[in-house]
């Protein structure tokens, strides 16, 4: 690998981990999911704790919230004893579906606690105001999940 190639894939590593720690998960997990993006292979736990300069138990850790996210999936090969993480084939699709239901669960939970106020109450309307900023928000990932699935 080229020295540039080499910089700009542990920026990208090092990028995906700050953010994906803005959107609640740990650095770690973000960084294990660049490489696996970057590099396109599945990697062992070894490998990723090596690359990524950490233990096998934050690897183990750190997969696991990935795993439950459908953003990457568990191989095992035959004769070798360790497990294997690849990207998961509908990983974009996967994360998008998860933040459209987020979202959603988000707007309509705000919106029951502004449905038990008084109409006139300016907090009612201020809540109904982030319950459709929600909605609308869900409404447009939407969108996107669809447009990405008419791209391939």
């Amino acid at each position: 690998m080229t020295l540039p190639i080499s910089r700009t894939r542990a920026d990208f590593i090092a990028y995906m981990g700050q953010a994906l720690e803005a959107q609640g998960l740990p650095p770690i997990a973000g960084r294990m999911l660049g490489l696996l993006i970057f590099d396109g292979e599945p990697r062992s736990f070894s490998e990723l704790a090596t690359e990524l300069g950490v233990s096998r138990g934050s690897i183990s850790a750190n997969a696991r919230h990935l795993l439950a996210r459908g953003a990457i999936i568990k191989e095992n090969r035959p004769g070798d004893r360790q497990d294997y993480f690849c990207l998961a084939e509908q990983s974009f699709d996967t994360i998008l579906a998860e933040l459209i239901a987020r979202m959603t669960a988000t707007s309509q939970a705000v919106r029951g606690f502004a449905e038990a106020l008084p109409a006139e109450e300016g907090a009612r309307r201020r809540l109904c105001g982030l319950a459709d900023f929600y909605a609308a928000m869900a409404g447009g990932v939407t969108q996107a999940l669809q447009r990405l699935s008419t791209m391939r």
